[in-house]
């Protein structure tokens, strides 16, 4: 009789689905982490081809207009690591009044979860402004 009932029992029931899921819910977990790690790197890699095309809009009497611009996006994208190498910045146009100024940037990411490469690329923008 006494058997009957410990078979029946449902102690412990919830401790065993929590721990079936939890894996899941922790991968999960650190997917939106890492998405949400590669949308701000893209926001700011953004932010600094925007500063960088309007550096090279106002810089056109500069004598090095295309220094001037990707120094601008070079700073203004501070948070990014490995400017030069990995954080790439290229202005180009003619930096004549009235002619448009093209500024690319890109940055490598990588979303890797417990260890593992899910996906990994460039984040690439491009930003044009006319030379004032």
């Amino acid at each position: 009789m006494n058997v009957k009932h410990t078979i029946k029992s449902e102690q412990g029931q919830t401790a065993t689905e929590f721990a079936l899921i939890l894996p899941i819910l922790v991968v999960v977990l650190f997917g939106i982490i890492q998405f949400g790690i590669v949308f701000n790197n893209y926001i700011a890699l953004t932010d600094a081809a925007r500063a960088a095309a309007r550096k090279g809009a106002v810089s056109r009497s500069s004598g090095n207009a295309k220094g001037d611009c990707e120094a601008a996006g070079y700073a203004a994208g501070a948070n990014l690591q490995n400017p030069g190498t990995d954080f790439l910045m290229n202005c180009s146009g003619s930096f004549a009044a009235g002619s448009d100024v093209t500024v690319t940037a890109s940055y490598p990411y990588d979303i890797s979860l417990l260890g593992w490469v899910v996906a990994s690329g460039r984040l690439n923008t491009t930003m044009k402004e006319r030379v004032e």
